[in-house]
């Protein structure tokens, strides 16, 4: 997404540099009142702008009077931006209204094609009997199976998708047979099926780690953060060991290998052969019965051939060991590995759920164990810290970029530090009052913010300078050039603040994103124009340095004073004359 971002916004800021060095000198021939005339409107926007260009020359003298007390004060602020953003939620982006919620079914370990069909006819059942239910689809299979729930239009139905998330989960959870774990379809494509997924990885077996599963479970359920959590360490698979009496298998002339195949060809279900029936392959299986392979006791009735020709049963040289057994025995990196997983409530988000299991699973796990993460949760840990790298990056880029400009390295350390980190306390603030959260658009908009409102103290700084080679002092330049760069700073802060205003107020499906990306920019622009007024003249007047005039302003100086003296000159002798 910063890819994309970054490409857009490169171009269109090069193809308006064009046009504001091309068409709007044209269009400013074309359109400006000709020997300065102006409309009504211009005046009364000019008239305005110097009531309002008074106040603030007033504001500026007392704030460059209580310049240390400023300084203290915007150090405080500084230093909040990092509280302000820890202590906001974060999350990989915020949940969006997709019309769709899906589900995945988890069936018993003994269970069949049919039972799990049958039962998940009755969670289907269930799911449409929802108002807002367009349709539903699944895919089945003995193990469980996954559908969704295709809610109507946006503007068919009373309720999003996130407020019926919670009512689904409880109408699926009462019907007997299948687990069903519902999911809010994430707003950007990531692999995973659930909310959080926290991988535990180690070198013992599986059912070493009960204890500590057990724990970190636990403290999802008491968080109350869950809708659901679990894992997939379940050691409920029904297993029978069929434990072969050597001995006696060699009284009776049998061996393993013989024993094995025949129990495998009645047991295993391969096809041996095929047959033709009225112009029809059929496949030939030998195999004994659904209902003799429904348990174990039926298997010690089967017989198998001697070498003499006689038909022993198997319960003369066997017998059978019933157990259970991890379901599945999975892998993360060459090493055993449980994963825990769990659906946030609505309110929370999937951030927060992670680190709450990853508390537990620190407290609970002992010595040899590593987390790592899956699905969304493996995205949100290794991305989390991509707006710190990439905002760090922005900022050196561009004090590189303004100290070649000025030709100074303290010039853009006042544009920086005047704006961008008071900026940014601003735009945290809906995050910080919980109305929005940190994600990745809100990202995105910091970034730009930090270019945006570069471009106000880039304004004023340059102009001082300016002023100062022209032969003005330092404290007069400063204040003259926070006069005159009022308007232009003011005006694109106003443009800025307004183009974005529209994404604040999106509702309805796709919002989410907006409003998080046009927040920071409305929250960061006003806020950070506010300082820049009175910030960069601050750190300007303590740290800029003080610049010399110009040898070409000296010299058009002295053709000034050289022909006022010449026309004194020639009046005096024109009198005396």
């Amino acid at each position: 997404l910063f890819l994309e971002f970054a490409m857009t916004l490169a171009v269109a800021v090069v193809l308006s540099g064009i046009v504001a060095v091309t068409l709007s000198p044209v269009m400013s021939s074309r359109f400006v009142h000709p020997q300065g005339e102006e409309g009504r409107l211009t005046a009364f926007v000019n008239r305005r702008f110097e009531e309002v260009r008074r106040v603030y020359a007033w504001l500026l003298d007392s704030a460059l009077e209580m310049r240390w007390a400023i300084v203290v004060a915007s150090l405080f602020i500084m230093i909040g931006v990092w509280p302000l953003y820890m202590f906001s939620r974060q999350e990989l982006a915020p949940v969006e209204d997709q019309s769709h919620i899906s589900l995945f079914f988890e069936a018993s370990p003994d269970s069949t094609v049919a039972a799990t069909n049958r039962e998940h006819l009755q969670i289907v059942k269930t799911i449409t009997s929802f108002p807002e239910t367009e349709f539903t689809w699944s895919l089945t299979a003995a193990w469980g199976g996954f559908g969704g729930l295709v809610a109507k239009d946006w503007h068919g139905r009373a309720r999003s998708t996130e407020e019926m998330y919670g009512e689904v989960f409880g109408a699926v959870s009462q019907v007997p047979g299948l687990r069903v774990f519902p999911r809010l379809d994430p707003p950007l494509p990531t692999p995973g099926q659930y909310d959080v997924e926290l991988v535990l990885q180690s070198d013992v077996p599986p059912e070493q780690m009960l204890e500590t599963v057990g724990a970190v479970l636990g403290a999802g359920w008491q968080s109350g953060k869950f809708l659901y959590v679990d894992t997939d360490l379940k050691i409920d698979l029904p297993e029978a060991r069929v434990v072969l009496d050597r001995e006696r298998l060699a009284d009776l002339g049998l061996d393993l290998a013989g024993v094995g195949r025949e129990l495998g060809t009645l047991l295993g279900g391969a096809y041996v052969n095929r047959f033709n029936y009225f112009d029809r392959s059929y496949k030939v299986i030998p195999q004994i019965g659904d209902k003799d392979r429904a348990t174990v006791d039926p298997l010690l009735d089967l017989k198998i051939k001697t070498p003499g020709g006689q038909l022993v049963p198997v319960s003369t040289f066997t017998h059978i060991e019933t157990s259970t057994a991890p379901r599945t025995l999975n892998r993360f990196q060459q090493r055993n590995a449980v994963r825990i997983f769990g659906g946030v409530k609505p309110g929370f988000t999937k951030e927060e759920g992670l680190r709450v299991l990853e508390a537990a699973a620190v407290a609970a796990s002992g010595p040899g164990v590593a987390l790592d993460y899956a699905g969304e949760s493996r995205q949100i840990r290794h991305e989390g810290s991509a707006l710190i790298v990439t905002l760090g990056f922005a900022v050196v880029l561009i004090y590189l970029v303004l100290a070649a400009q000025f030709q100074s390295f303290r010039d853009p350390l006042i544009v920086l530090v005047g704006s961008v980190p008071l900026a940014i306390s601003g735009a945290l603030i809906f995050s910080f009052l919980d109305l929005t959260t940190i994600n990745i658009y809100s990202q995105v908009g910091l970034i730009t913010l930090v270019g945006l409102i570069a471009k106000n103290g880039i304004l004023i700084v340059e102009f001082a300078n300016t002023l100062q080679t022209r032969g003005l002092s330092k404290a007069a330049a400063l204040r003259e050039a926070a006069l005159t760069r009022l308007r232009p700073v003011l005006m694109t802060s106003a443009a800025t603040v307004f183009g974005h205003l529209p994404l604040v107020l999106a509702s309805g499906p796709g919002a989410a994103a907006r409003n998080s990306i046009g927040m920071v920019l409305v929250t960061g622009m006003t806020v950070g124009t506010v300082f820049t007024l009175f910030v960069v003249p601050v750190f300007y007047s303590l740290i800029a340095a003080q610049h010399q005039p110009s040898p070409s302003h000296e010299e058009s100086e002295r053709n000034e004073l050289l022909t006022e003296g010449n026309g004194r000159s020639l009046g005096q002798t024109v009198t005396a004359g």
